[in-house]
């Protein structure tokens, strides 16, 4: 398994996990606010959560208009 799919597993199974939404519902592709049913504030809770996970930082700017997990696995993986 390449690493990108490793990250993109590992945030779709904390994101599900974390908000309570069964996996399988959940598609690389989507956007995650619909997906998982959240606001920006709960996004950011997610994404402190991402940080610690992966142990990388991510500035807010980079993360400007990412919407969907794929996206965000990249970005969290230009990180590792």
């Amino acid at each position: 398994m390449p690493m990108t799919d490793q990250t993109l597993d590992e945030i779709m199974n904390l994101a599900a996990a974390h908000f309570k939404v069964p996996r399988e519902n959940l598609s690389p592709d989507e956007d995650f606010f619909k997906a998982l049913g959240i606001d920006s504030l709960q996004t950011l809770d997610l994404l402190t959560r991402l940080e610690h996970h992966f142990r990388v930082e991510l500035p807010d700017y980079e993360l400007q208009g990412v919407s969907d997990f794929r996206t965000l696995a990249a970005k969290i993986q230009a990180r590792l």
